[in-house]
């Protein structure tokens, strides 16, 4: 890519980052989202986490992988369950640190 090339995208992207998050703002107390909007929008915060902690922990240099190798998966699973069990999230980050550094150690 040219520099120009790379200076429009940096532009249109910045562009179009601003005009939809600005979509709201000029709206003013007039905006009124469908409640099923509401109600898919609720989700959005959950998908974005799959969608940014998934790849990350499945992958390994050669694929998909649910090995015992695969320390992130075990302590994510591990740190889910303690949130699932006690809705801890500080309980949740010592659970997943604690279970990633034994799999290391141990295996």
């Amino acid at each position: 890519m040219t520099s120009t090339q790379i200076w429009l995208a940096i532009f249109g992207m910045t562009f179009v980052t601003a005009v939809t998050r600005a979509m709201f703002l000029i709206g003013g107390e007039r905006t009124v989202l469908p409640p099923r909007v509401q109600k898919m929008l609720r989700y959005a915060p959950a998908a974005a986490l799959a969608a940014v902690v998934l790849p990350d922990v499945l992958a390994m240099p050669a694929g998909l992988s649910f090995a015992p190798s695969n320390h992130e998966f075990y302590a994510t699973l591990a740190g889910l369950g303690w949130f699932l069990w006690r809705r801890s999230m500080l309980g949740t980050i010592v659970v997943g640190m604690l279970v990633f550094t034994l799999l290391r150690l141990v295996l």
